[in-house]
């Protein structure tokens, strides 16, 4: 990245950035005191969190636009080491898990998520949606009255204030409202401060007061591992989503690097890891927060909050963001996927839900990918396997059967290979035809290996011919070069 660029990233239309910025604060602090209670720590250490992840992210990170919190799955992961250990367990688990945030950037390990399919970014997208909604629901069971009315108000402003003007975002506009009418009006709503107690200071410099011993990190490495990879599978995730829908390139190592150092600064200041947040991010571009001031105004703006507007906060009806979460939850959703499930091949369709289904029972984002991921592996396996096509002909004396192999050979396709061959034909002579065909591992080399001495022992001799030469060094890795002797190169 050129340094143009980077500055580009910061100074192009500002107000647009700053204003969308504003409203991803506000998103983010009932979702980040949300999960602060899921991980047993205080609301104080996942919002002051959010301000160090936002704003150094915002410097370091490699998607513009893209907003970061203390929230998803890392707060679930962490919550076990909190409740057996302790809050100091968990500062030390942060900075372990940024250390090896970025040395998985260092090494280019975020190539891994191409291995991610389009099928399950969008169950990931879905489940996201999902699991956002669900998440309003508790605010919106045995509540009055006015706390259902100021919903309805809250998304009518959302969605027909942007038809007269998009200067200023709807959300913004939602949340100052229905504050203001409250303040006015006094109801029986619950407001911000009823989710917890904010905190009104600055956060401050501290280190883990654990032993530093061997057993201490025998007991937090394991979740520092599991905080890292899930935190760099969401942003990578999160940071894709934004890539299809602002048609732009993010910087994947860049984010992974970003991410670590945000995360080393923030178990410094007293916080607990966290990472890409999809659900603000949509939120943040959908009023046109694309460059790197707004995920920086998002995290500037909720210490402001916190320690100027402390009050103001304080009395935000829950009702004002219920309503920008719905809205967000909607937006996330890709409702095409639901026509796709009777477009789309059956196995496609299958990864999507699965992904879905993991994700919304588990609340684990990592454990549903990791389905999809494995499901499209076999799917994918079983596809290549089925297009294995052996073909045979009897030379014109009847001593020679040559058989014609077509497609690809691995580990699941090996048994269609031996299926194929007649091990009582009356030939004595064996000609294994690899011209169209390509060995791809151990399993199938060795299948190759096996199904020739099966052939032998029946008296037979066999030539292997126009095998690549990649075959060759399966083969030669097993001790089985000798089956080479006769081959034609192709």
């Amino acid at each position: 990245m050129t340094v143009s660029q980077y500055l580009k990233e910061w100074t192009e239309d500002p107000v647009r950035n700053v204003l969308a910025g504003m409203v991803g604060t506000f998103a983010l602090i009932p979702e980040v005191i949300a999960f602060s209670y899921a991980a047993g720590v205080a609301p104080a250490v996942g919002l002051y969190a959010s301000f160090v992840i936002s704003v150094a992210i915002a410097i370091t990170g490699g998607r513009p636009g893209m907003i970061s919190g203390a929230a998803g799955s890392v707060a679930l992961v962490a919550a076990d080491l909190v409740h057996g250990h302790g809050f100091d367990y968990l500062l030390l688990a942060t900075l372990l898990a940024g250390a090896i945030q970025v040395l998985f950037g260092l090494f280019k390990l975020q190539n891994m998520m191409r291995f991610v399919s389009r099928e399950v970014a969008t169950g990931f997208v879905n489940a996201l949606a999902i699991l956002i909604f669900s998440a309003q629901i508790p605010q919106m069971v045995n509540v009055s009255w006015q706390t259902y009315a100021l919903i309805a108000l809250g998304l009518a402003i959302v969605y027909l204030l942007p038809r007269f003007t998009t200067r200023i975002p709807s959300p913004l506009i939602c949340i100052i409202v229905l504050t203001g009418l409250t303040m006015a009006y006094p109801m029986p709503v619950h407001v911000v401060a009823d989710l917890g107690p904010l905190p009104t200071g600055l956060p401050s410099f501290v280190l883990p007061h654990v032993p530093f011993t061997l057993e201490t990190f025998k007991i937090v490495l394991p979740y520092a591992f599991a905080m890292a990879m899930v935190g760099v599978l969401e942003s990578l995730m999160t940071a894709g989503v934004v890539d299809e829908m602002t048609d732009t390139h993010s910087n994947k190592r860049m984010e992974c690097t970003g991410l670590g150092i945000s995360n080393i600064l923030v178990g410094l200041f007293g916080g607990m890891a966290g990472c890409g947040m999809i659900g603000q991010t949509v939120g943040n571009l959908r009023y046109g927060g694309r460059g790197r001031l707004s995920t920086f105004t998002a995290g500037a703006f909720l210490l402001l909050l916190l320690v100027v507007l402390h009050n103001f906060v304080a009395q935000v009806p829950v009702a004002a963001l219920v309503a920008i979460m719905i809205m967000v939850s909607i937006s996330t959703f890709s409702w095409s996927s639901l026509r796709d499930l009777v477009r789309h091949p059956r196995l496609s369709s299958t990864v999507m839900l699965v992904t879905v289904i993991v994700v919304v029972l588990t609340h684990d984002l990592a454990a549903g990918v990791a389905c999809g991921v494995l499901l499209s592996g076999l799917f994918f396996s079983f596809q290549v396997m089925q297009l294995l096509q052996v073909n045979s002909s009897l030379s014109p004396d009847g001593q020679t059967r040559t058989y014609y192999v077509q497609g690809q050979l691995f580990f699941a396709s090996t048994t269609l290979l031996t299926d194929a061959i007649d091990f009582q034909d009356a030939a004595p002579h064996v000609v294994l035809d690899l011209s169209a065909a390509h060995l791809w591992d151990i399993s199938a080399a060795d299948a190759l290996e096996k199904l020739v001495s099966r052939l032998q022992t029946r008296g037979k001799t066999v030539h292997i011919i126009h095998a690549d030469e990649r075959a060759a060094r399966l083969l030669k890795a097993l001790g089985h070069d000798t089956l080479l002797d006769d081959t034609q190169p192709a």
